[in-house]
């Protein structure tokens, strides 16, 4: 397989102790089976995600973005801008949407990018690693490096909102779009169709500012899976991840119920049918321990 190399965006939340480290950890053993290469940007910078909504102005926000853009441009020339977080991919994308579209948007970024001796000429598109897998390789191919088969674990795929909406991926319906289940059906789990709750918002930043809304939101999204008769819920998107996984707890404790839904993303999926270890997997990085998974990740 020829091997397909990419800029790489990180972002913050990838870093070592950070909230999804071990995202990280499971896309660079997906990477590895697919020959796959994510040169990772040099010096990259904060997409500026919600705060640089809250608390900055349009151009600040689009200047963090166009810069890592800029940048990959510069020493990674003629790649594509690969993220894995939902919000980097969403935020670095509607940047370029907009620069390329508005020729004095453009201008006034380049003249902040001037100061640090970058220009964005509009060249690097911007994809989420799914986009990647599905779109570039398809699901023909991300199914032959399988051998670990995971039949029987039956998986809510959760895509949230920020890799449905407003972008997507390519030919999906933004009501019930079919890409994840197919990823999971790929690495040999069987995807549970039936599942209400695959484009709901788990809250965002909610849970912060009123963590109640958020939470009803939690509960639905896990109850949901459980109705289903879930193993576990699969996600792209980070913030997903940490939300429907951290406050699982919370909601026990106020409402006296008994949630304990493991909540894992799509790559330590495929990277356990892949043959990863648990660890190689990124398997040990959870609160909630998918068990199954795990099991699976340590049969020879």
């Amino acid at each position: 397989m020829a091997e397909k190399n990419y800029a790489f965006y990180p972002g913050c939340s990838s870093q070592k102790g950070a909230s999804a480290a071990n995202y990280l950890t499971s896309v660079n053993a997906v990477c590895n089976k697919l020959a796959l290469r994510l040169t990772a940007i040099p010096d990259w910078n904060c997409c500026g995600a919600s705060i640089s909504y809250a608390g900055g102005s349009e151009l600040s926000r689009q200047v963090l973005n166009a810069r890592n853009l800029a940048l990959a441009e510069k020493h990674l020339p003629g790649q594509d801008v690969v993220a894995t977080c939902a919000a980097c991919w969403l935020a670095a994308r509607e940047t370029r949407e907009q620069l390329v579209a508005s020729e004095p948007l453009r201008a006034d970024a380049n003249e902040a990018l001037e100061v640090a001796g970058l220009e964005y000429q509009g060249k690097a598109k911007v994809r989420h690693m799914v986009e990647v897998l599905i779109e570039d390789l398809g699901l023909e191919t991300l199914a032959k490096p399988v051998v670990k088969a995971l039949e029987g674990l039956k998986i809510a795929g959760y895509v949230g909102c920020q890799t449905n909406r407003p972008f997507g991926i390519a030919g999906e319906s933004f009501e019930n779009p079919q890409y994840l289940d197919r990823l999971i059906e790929a690495a040999g789990a069987t995807a549970l169709s039936d599942y209400d709750q695959k484009v709901t918002c788990c809250g965002g930043a909610l849970a912060f500012t009123e963590p109640e809304k958020s939470q009803a939101q939690i509960k639905m999204i896990v109850e949901s899976a459980y109705d289903q008769g879930a193993d576990m819920i699969v996600t792209p998107c980070p913030l997903c991840q940490a939300n429907v996984e951290v406050y699982q707890s919370q909601i026990n404790e106020k409402q006296g119920t008994k949630l304990n839904m493991p909540v894992v993303y799509y790559s330590e999926l495929l990277a356990t049918a892949y043959g990863a270890s648990a660890k190689e997997a990124g398997l040990d990085g959870h609160l909630i321990a998918p068990d199954k998974l795990i099991d699976a990740a340590e049969k020879r």
